[in-house]
């Protein structure tokens, strides 16, 4: 038990160095406003987390702090001049409804993050929606100007992206201001499946399934373009680490893993490819809990299947040893 828990800390542990160096990088873009928003989601989280542990009458422990990396990875999802008000609304709802509600950490059902963000899209979509340049910095207080659509509803509209792949790779185009860093979630991911921190097969599959129905059903004439620019718009790569590949709801193995990130990959491109929705991968990701909660309950019946192949074995060596040892004892 205490291994597990160490484990799970360290997960936490390595989930938010990557996430503070996205946050890093929106700080650059964005400024200072960005950071506040941060702050004001994370410390929202961690006053809800105690506050409704306490009237479960739970007690907070170290392993409670993952309500910041979610909350983190909320505030990155959201334009860096997202009303506070709204940022706040957000945590409590993921919090409290999408996670403590169903159990808590020990019971997830739901990326409570994604859950939050479709919670904002569909009661304030077109503030969810808005979003600054790069390099416009906002400040604390200031009410935002010349707002504009990201690139990703750009080129869902119009299969346009007016932007180099240096502007894309360095996140330099309009967009949430944690989900646009490509070369910094690139890095990230390989960090995270090297650490064993996200599901690999969920990751996987969820980039084979978006890139190879880019491929297959290409949204404009070229393939290659296709393919690239449906991986780095409409936050994929950024919900394939942070979201989809999540160890607490994928399912454990990666073969079910590949399949269920595969599915979500494929459903997310369709939607996007059919009706333009910004940022489908989010929306599909909670629909297809009920495949995940599937792989899960099928992972415990073969566990349990072979635990009671292993004691029957078991039985049958000791019960042959205890034989033996008659038969060597009558002689």
């Amino acid at each position: 038990m205490l291994k597990k828990a160490r484990k799970e800390r360290l997960i936490w542990l390595d989930i938010m160095i990557t996430l503070l160096t996205l946050e890093l990088m929106s700080y650059f873009y964005y400024g200072i406003r960005s950071v506040v928003l941060a702050g004001v989601c994370v410390i929202t989280a961690f006053i809800a987390e105690i506050v409704s542990l306490r009237m479960m009458k739970r007690r907070f422990t170290a392993d409670d702090l993952t309500c910041t990396s979610d909350a983190m990875i909320l505030a990155l999802m959201f334009p860096a001049v997202m009303d506070y008000k709204i940022a706040v609304i957000a945590v409590l709802f993921a919090v409290i409804a999408a996670k403590n509600v169903f159990g808590g950490r020990l019971n997830m059902i739901f990326s409570p993050a994604a859950t939050a963000y479709i919670f904002v899209l569909t009661s304030w979509g077109h503030q969810l929606l808005q979003y600054t340049e790069p390099h416009v910095k906002t400040g604390i207080f200031e009410t935002p100007t010349g707002l504009v659509n990201s690139a990703s509803h750009t080129f869902n509209m119009t299969g346009n992206v007016d932007h180099t792949d240096f502007e894309l790779l360095l996140g330099n185009f309009s967009g949430p201001c944690g989900s646009v860093s490509i070369l910094l979630l690139v890095v990230a991911a390989v960090v995270l499946i090297f650490r064993r921190s996200i599901s690999a097969g969920a990751f996987i599959g969820t980039i084979f399934g978006t890139g190879f129905f880019a491929c297959v059903t290409p949204m404009i004439s070229s393939r290659a373009d296709s393919f690239k620019y449906s991986l780095v718009m409409n936050m994929v790569l950024f919900s394939a680490i942070y979201i989809v590949s999540d160890i607490r709801i994928a399912p454990k193995r990666n073969y079910y893993a590949f399949f269920y990130g595969l599915f979500i990959g494929v459903i997310s491109y369709v939607l996007v490819l059919t009706m333009a929705k910004e940022n489908a991968i989010v929306i599909v990701s909670v629909l297809f809990t009920p495949i995940a909660l599937g792989f899960k309950n099928l992972e415990k019946r073969i566990e349990k299947a072979a635990s009671e192949h292993t004691s029957e074995e078991d039985n049958e060596d000791s019960e042959n040893v205890t034989a033996g040892k008659e038969m060597t004892v009558s002689e």
